[in-house]
């Protein structure tokens, strides 16, 4: 089961597999923003990664990061947890203006089909 550390906030077991921006909100209780419902297209769910980034991430997160000239950032809903790894919440609910996080993301990523590349 992979070890989640959220900076600031504790270390939480994960379920394999599991979203990391379900980990965060489901495991941490983190109050991560997803406005689009985790479908790789508004960017509310950044997190940064202090250690164990994943070293591929999906088309759609490329796509997407480099279109708005992002980096240093990864999308928390285009993450699988499948190892231990230390990430900064550094888009949250709170303090957003928002008047709520997003709709609750799928348990796969979205959107399909999903294709892997490298960072």
């Amino acid at each position: 089961m992979p070890r989640l550390t959220v900076e600031g906030v504790g270390q939480f077991d994960v379920p394999q597999d599991k979203r990391l921006v379900l980990a965060l909100e489901d495991e941490a209780s983190i109050d991560q923003l997803h406005a689009c419902g985790g479908n790789a297209r508004c960017t509310t769910c950044r997190v940064e990664f202090i250690s164990g980034e994943p070293d591929q991430m999906t088309v759609a997160e490329k796509n997407l990061l480099a279109a708005r000239g992002l980096s240093g950032i990864r999308l928390s809903c285009q993450i699988i947890c499948r190892h231990d790894m230390e990430v900064r919440a550094i888009s949250r609910l709170e303090g957003s203006g928002r008047k709520d996080a997003g709709g609750r993301p799928a348990n796969e990523i979205q959107p399909q089909p999903v294709e892997w590349t490298n960072k």
